[in-house]
Parts: C-alpha cells; structure tokens; sequence
C-alpha cells in the first residue's frame, strides 16, 4: 500500500515540475532541422556553431565535421541533422524521427519546420525544448500568440521581413506607379502574411495591388503571366518559399517586359534574377541570438518559459543591374544610393567575407550574451500588456 501511495505521489510531483534542462552528467542531443539549405539558412547555423564553439561545447574536429552536416556524438553534444528539401512531408517525416529519437532539443530553422515542430511537441505530455531561428511568422504560424505567451517549452527569434519599408521602395523606382502585383500560396504562413501587408502597405500609398494565387511553383508562369495581363507595372512578392525559390522563373518574364522585380531579402532575389532584392539582411546575427537562448538553456542561467521570443527587424537593398539591363530597366538613383551592393557584367560588389564572432573572452561573451537575454524577460507586466493586446484583437 504504501508504495502504490508513494509511486502516485512521485508521478504526481513529477507532473507538476517545471520543465528541467539536461542533468550535468547526460550530454544533451540537439536535432537539427531545417526546410531547405540556402545561402541565409547557411549564414545561420554557422553562427550558431562559432557561438558553441567559443562556449567549448565543441571541438575544432567536431566543428570540421559539423560544417558538412555530419552527424556528431561529440565530447558534450550530440548532434544530428535533417533537412527537408523544400517538402513539406518530408519536413513533417524527420520532426517525428528527431521526436522518435528521443532528441533533447530541436532546432528548427524556417517557419515550416517551427510550426510542425511545435504542433507535434503541444501533443506529448514531455515535449522536448524548441528553439527556432529564421521564422518570419511566429504568431501566424501556430509557433506562439506573442512573444511572452507560448508554451514553456518554446524559444527564438522572429526575423521581421520589414514589408512597410519595402513597398515603398517601389516608389522610389517609379515615382507615378499605380499598379503593382504579388502573389499568396494560401498554404503556407510566409506567404500569408507577407502578401496581406504588401496589399495593406500598397494600398496605403495610393496602389492598387493586384494578386496572384499559387499552389505549387507549377503556377508561377500563369500566375506572373495574369499579373502582366493586368498591367502591374512592378511585381513585389512575398517571403513564401514558393516566390523565393521561383524567383528566376517570375523574373525570367516580368523583367524581358520592362516589369521590375522586387524580392523582400537582401541577397537570394538579385542572386537568382530578380532587378532588386529589397529585406532582411541579418541571418548572422539570427544564428547567434538562437545560441544564446540554447546555451543559456543548457547551462541552467535561463528558464527559457520566461523569455520572450526575440524580435530582429533589418533592411538591406542589392541591385541586379544586369537584370534590369537585360529588361531595358533603367534604376532609379535612388535605389543606387540606397544599395549594399551591386551586380553588374556578372560581378558582385558584395563583401565575401564570411561573418564571424567579435574577437572578446568567453567571460566577456557570456557577460554580453546575458544582457541581451536580460532584455528578453517576461515580466508580469509585460505578459499582461500582451494578453491584454490579444483580447482587444480577438474582441
């Protein structure tokens, strides 16, 4: 009897615990997944891995071997990785393998992958912690209501595609435009969003913009072919994974008919064809904000429940000038001025550079990273600020 009493205590004990980091003798196993490998998904995690490099949580061997995305049963981590290939079955497949597999910590770079990854984690009883990075609709995308309210066991950084900065940009290029197109894959949380305050910022500024819908990259080619039918005289399309891995297919027929294209980031729409590349810029800075939480969480200094998601709002412009020299586009001077950098006869300006960590002590990172997350509490005013902001919306 009085073990059965005993046992019920504990299991009752145990359910009321706040959620604990790894004990010390148990070396943590992150899952790494990520939607699709791009150049800014790259820049991320190699962020990600200088910060737990300079922490000591790797070594120079386990960091070599990282670097090409292979698997780890390091000294103080594991490490495994899955990438989804743009697919989003496939993303839904290896959020329940790393689940199967008993993973510590996922690490999910892109909103796809969040948002499976947290829906899956809300169904267990125990989730295993979550930390994101290069999510661009949290609160639409079922990740969290705001930055304070979300599951305990959720943490990361919200990369704000800065649309209202953007569209106007269109203005800047042309002056008297009254016609612009976009496009909306209904499907995924990215596109949503960025198409509906590109629509509302458009509209702001005396445009009327017209919209495309899209299913699959299949669409591309009808869909940009209706928006020209329409007379826009510019395309701007949003953050979907669609618009930006099609975006030399959108080009490759606007551009020819003197319509230029306008990509929300900095570096993939002018790399890929597209006249400018107008958005966020900071995918370094992402990777090293994500470790920050993630190390923080693993060295037991945060209780990450009680931190808000992070918010990273960056604008940076590039101009394709053979792009627009190819459509017979002349770029506004005011673009020019505002570029980072340029293409022109098939070179970049672009620094190459790989970023890096500033050169400091590990006890002057760790005093730089925690007041950063001190900046990050939930205090109860704060979270009575958001939940009142919440109501007022849902009423």
């Amino acid at each position: 009897m009085y073990t059965k009493l005993a046992l019920i205590v504990v299991m009752i004990l145990g359910m009321l615990m706040p959620l604990t980091v790894v004990g010390e003798d148990d070396k943590p196993t992150i899952a790494l997944l990520r939607y699709r490998q791009s150049s800014g998904s790259n820049t991320t995690i190699k962020a990600i891995w200088d910060m737990f490099q300079a922490y000591g949580y790797i070594s120079l061997a386990e960091r070599t071997a990282l670097n090409v995305e292979e698997d780890i049963d390091g000294e103080h981590i594991n490490v495994f990785f899955r990438n989804a290939g743009g697919d989003l079955p496939t993303a839904n497949i290896m959020v329940e393998e790393a689940l199967d597999r008993g993973a510590d910590v996922m690490l999910t770079i892109s909103t796809p992958v969040s948002s499976i990854a947290t829906k899956a984690a809300l169904e267990m009883e125990d989730p295993p912690y979550l930390f994101f990075s290069l999510v661009s609709t949290p609160y639409t995308g079922g990740i969290a209501s705001s930055p304070c309210i979300k599951p305990d066991f959720v943490a990361g950084t919200h990369a704000k595609f800065p649309y209202d900065l953007i569209v106007p940009l269109l203005q800047v290029q042309n002056p008297d435009i009254t016609t612009f197109g976009t496009y909306v894959n209904a499907a995924e949380a990215n596109s949503v969003t960025g198409s509906k305050l590109i629509v509302e910022r458009g509209e702001e500024l005396g445009m009327t913009v017209e919209v495309a819908p899209l299913v699959s990259s299949a669409d591309l080619v009808l869909a940009t072919e209706t928006l020209l039918d329409k007379g826009v005289e510019a395309i701007l399309y949003p953050a979907g994974y669609i618009e930006l891995f099609g975006t030399s297919t959108i080009a490759g027929i606007a551009q020819p008919q003197g319509v230029p294209v306008f990509g929300p980031a900095l570096v993939l729409p002018t790399s890929r064809g597209a006249m400018v590349g107008a958005g966020f810029r900071d995918y370094y800075d992402e990777g090293v904000i994500v470790a920050r939480l993630l190390l923080a969480h693993l060295e037991g200094t945060q209780d990450i429940s009680k931190l808000a998601i992070n918010t990273t709002l960056s604008l940076g412009v590039s101009i394709n000038l053979d792009a627009a020299a190819e459509g017979g586009i002349e770029v506004a001077e005011g673009l020019l001025e505002m570029a980072e950098y340029v293409i022109e006869d098939g070179q970049s300006t672009a620094d190459d550079t790989p970023p890096s960590l500033p050169e400091m002590s590990l006890e002057e990172r760790r005093a730089e990273d925690a007041a950063f997350l001190a900046e990050l509490e939930c205090t109860p005013e704060r979270i009575a600020a958001e939940q009142a902001a919440l109501d007022a919306a849902d009423g």
